[in-house]
């Protein structure tokens, strides 16, 4: 943002804090125009500054998004490579739980490992990240071969998206979670 006019960094800033509002209150359907109006700018000014819905999508959970990195980061210093990958996806399955249109933002991705012209975006930034997490893992056999960031990116929305609408989505997802980590067979 450097190199813009004041004002124009101040209508970042104020789109920007409205946007995340927005998204909190009515997940990824908020809506431009409330946000344009409620910023108090035209919506032409929102679009300059997010031409898509998805880059504004990006721009409000880019802060956590950050966090999840430096977690992955942290995680693959620790030993245990399988409980390494497993915590941190649980913490993404907990954020797209907990940020409405969080993981409706992560939908849009395309489904592969490395979403092509999107370098920055929300799922490169992730498989950027957890891609350590996962190949220690998939070294030391402690995951099932051929598994991919897009699976566990799959899993984590897949679960966000179902568990949404239940009165305590958090528990659900949990209960999920640890389901398709367990698996349905019990233990011997």
């Amino acid at each position: 943002m450097t190199g813009q006019r004041a004002d124009a960094r101040r209508n970042y800033s104020r789109i920007l804090a409205v946007a995340e509002a927005e998204v909190a209150r009515h997940g990824a359907a908020a809506s431009l125009e409330q946000v344009a109006r409620t910023a108090g700018v035209g919506s032409a000014t929102v679009r300059r500054h997010f031409p898509t819905r998805q880059a504004l999508l990006e721009a409000v959970f880019q802060e956590r998004i950050q966090a999840l990195c430096r977690r992955a980061a942290e995680l693959h210093r620790t030993e245990g490579s399988r409980a390494a990958l497993l915590e941190w996806l649980h913490d993404l399955v907990a954020y797209a739980v907990s940020a409405r249109g969080f993981a409706d933002a992560l939908t849009y991705e395309p489904p592969t490992d490395r979403p092509d012209g999107a370098p920055d975006s929300c799922g490169a930034q992730l498989a950027d990240a957890a891609a350590p997490l996962l190949a220690h893992a998939l070294d030391d056999g402690a995951v099932r071969p051929g598994t991919t960031f897009h699976d566990l990116l799959t899993l984590a929305v897949g679960i966000a998206l179902a568990t949404e609408h239940y009165t305590e989505p958090s528990v659900q997802a949990d209960r999920l979670f640890t389901l398709a980590v367990e698996g349905l067979s019990p233990s011997p």
